[in-house]
């Protein structure tokens, strides 16, 4: 805890000891001997509008602040010994001094101790403050940054921490991917989640922590969790193995897939050629073709392999571009009585493109119908691709208008292919045209889609075409993302179009979004743009009121205009908003640090 500097503390700099906790008993005579009252040392400290509070502490409060001070160092057994300090005692004592008022969420039955008495010699102190600018998710964190001992403590300090709010999944997802929470930390925390009534245990939930315990690489307790899951009896599928299997492929932990495959019986699932084909598609997704063709060979006549099998391994090869090995594995698949299907030509002609083979994809494509094999709409996306990366769209176009004689409409990654590349060659009147025949077409961008559109256009020409994307995406019910808005917002604030921007931020707000820092700069930015300063001083101070702390520059920026009009007070005005600001922004950093987040 910071404290003024007061002049008896510079007095003590030639004592070698002044560097170490500086003794209670000695504090308390100084702030009686002070010219300053109490209230008046503690005000200035940048904690006084946030101090922490002790669960279950109940010290007894005098009516005179001298009684106060003479009592405190005889009732706490903690100052008879100023070598052995305890933070949590002296963080006490100066609660009780500031003027704050002492509410909790924290429940009686916290610790559920015999008394009062037995919980402050035995229990380790959870510090509490009555803050309401953290989420949900950071405050269920902040319960680990305590390091509470035992698991009941920190079960019940989860339970206070979450209070009368609801849990949801998304939550408990948010918490296991962010922080720094261990192994241990993250298996605790899920099964307190799955015990509350809004989570429940379903498979979905069983996904996230097995997705995020092998994120952070805790494979121990990841294979711990995927065989609880089969004792609880939780029907697993095809989709719990695949996250087991990518996570150990991910971390390069071949042999440990391979494993789980094969000692499923253990964990209640069948090894049967589903599975295969699932840890087959896992090891070609990270790029380990070789090792998915070594397993197929090993796996051959011990297991009945499928077209599938086949295709993965293929599309394996396809994505490196490794045409003789797309043709052997060809070969074995017709040896073993498989006919190609779409999806097998669909592999070869993205092999060929890859590989710079276009005129080869096309003979692919063009002997097809002589196979007795009907090209759909995966292979002709496949050969739009080639020539797209190539930049030929005159017949990337020529093969889509095929695709709608041949009854094949086009589907949402042939529109993706073609607007990106046309955005891309910075093509934009043919990719604005492009997407309309998309909507008229009745294809629906997803949220993704739409972000990966207005993001080249954000950054080069006026935001015209940008904007002509947004509302059509939006009149049609597309749901925008909050990256998309912050990128539309930059590009107009930078061209000063201050109507589009307020109505874009409206527009932002009725979809769901809170906006954060970057949007209010955005916006502040392009008033400063207009000349508009009163209204960029009203948003900055709605930010402010937020509980947001603008950046230097941008402040910076702002108050220069403000000077340059002559407007000091009001620019004087702000200036002391922003400094109580940048206090509450400090404060905040501190107790995140400090895990003080309830």
């Amino acid at each position: 805890m910071l404290l003024p500097v007061l002049p008896w503390r510079r007095a003590e700099s030639h004592s070698q000891t002044s560097a170490m906790a500086f003794p209670p008993q000695r504090f308390m005579a100084f702030a009686k001997q002070s010219r300053y009252s109490l209230s008046s040392l503690f005000s200035q400290s940048p904690f006084s509008q946030c101090s922490t509070i002790e669960a279950s502490c109940n010290f007894q409060q005098q009516k005179d602040e001298e009684n106060l001070i003479n009592n405190s160092i005889v009732q706490h057994p903690t100052f008879t010994n100023p070598c052995n300090i305890d933070e949590s005692k002296v963080l006490a004592e100066l609660s009780d001094l500031l003027a704050v008022h002492r509410t909790t969420t924290i429940p009686l039955n916290l610790y559920s101790p015999d008394s009062v008495k037995t919980l402050i010699e035995n229990q380790t102190l959870i510090r509490v403050s009555p803050d309401g600018f953290l989420p949900l998710e950071d405050k269920l964190g902040g319960v680990f940054l305590q390091k509470l001992k035992g698991k009941a403590l920190i079960q019940n300090a989860l339970t206070a921490a979450l209070g009368i709010a609801e849990l949801s999944v998304d939550v408990v997802s948010r918490v296991l991917d962010r922080g720094d929470l261990g192994g241990e930390a993250m298996v605790l925390f899920f099964n307190w989640a799955i015990k509350q009534a809004s989570v429940g245990r379903d498979l979905e939930v069983y996904h996230v922590i097995l997705k995020a315990l092998g994120r952070r690489k805790y494979f121990d307790f990841m294979v711990d969790m995927f065989l609880e899951m089969c004792v609880e009896g939780i029907s697993m599928n095809c989709e719990t193995l695949e996250i087991v299997m990518d996570s150990f492929i991910r971390a390069r932990c071949i042999s440990r897939a391979v494993e789980i495959f094969r000692k499923l019986d253990d964990f209640g699932m069948k090894g049967d050629t589903e599975e295969f084909n699932v840890l087959l598609k896992c090891v070609c997704k990270r790029s380990h073709a070789g090792t998915a063709n070594s397993l197929l060979n090993s796996m051959r006549g011990k297991m009945v392999f499928d077209c599938v099998t086949y295709n993965t391994v293929i599309g394996g090869w396809a994505k490196l571009g490794r045409v003789s090995e797309m043709e052997k594995c060809l070969e074995g698949m017709v040896e073993d009585g498989f006919c190609p299907d779409c999806k097998t030509y669909s592999c070869l002609i993205e092999g060929l493109g890859r590989a710079g083979q276009v005129d080869d994809a096309v003979k692919i494509f063009k002997s097809m119908e002589d196979q007795g094999c009907q090209p759909d709409v995966g292979v002709y996306n496949a050969l739009v691709t080639n020539y797209v990366s190539v930049g030929n769209f005159d017949e990337s176009m020529k093969y889509y208008e095929e695709m709608s004689k041949n009854d094949c409409l086009p589907d949402i990654d042939t529109y993706a292919k073609i607007i990106c590349g046309l955005l891309k060659a910075r093509k934009v009147a043919d990719a604005l045209e492009m997407f309309d025949e998309m909507l008229r077409q009745g294809v629906i961008p997803t949220t993704g889609m739409l972000t990966s559109f207005i993001e080249p256009l954000c950054s080069y020409g006026p935001p015209h075409a940008a904007m002509t994307i947004y509302k059509g995406a939006r009149k049609r019910g597309c749901m925008v993302s909050l990256t998309a808005y912050k990128l539309l917002l930059m590009r107009l604030s930078r061209f000063g179009k201050c109507g589009m921007l307020l109505k874009l931020w409206d527009e932002l707000q009725e979809s769901g979004h809170s906006p954060d820092m970057d949007v209010y700069e955005y916006i502040v930015n392009g008033l400063c743009n207009n000349g508009q300063l009163e209204t960029a001083v009203c948003v900055m101070e709605e930010a402010l009121h937020m509980g947001f702390c603008p950046s230097r520059l941008m402040y910076s920026r702002l108050n220069k205009k403000l000077m340059s009009f002559g407007k000091v007070e009001k620019a004087y005005k702000l200036f002391l908003k922003i400094k109580q600001a940048r206090v509450n922004e400090n404060a905040r950093r501190y107790w995140r640090s400090n895990g003080w987040h309830f």
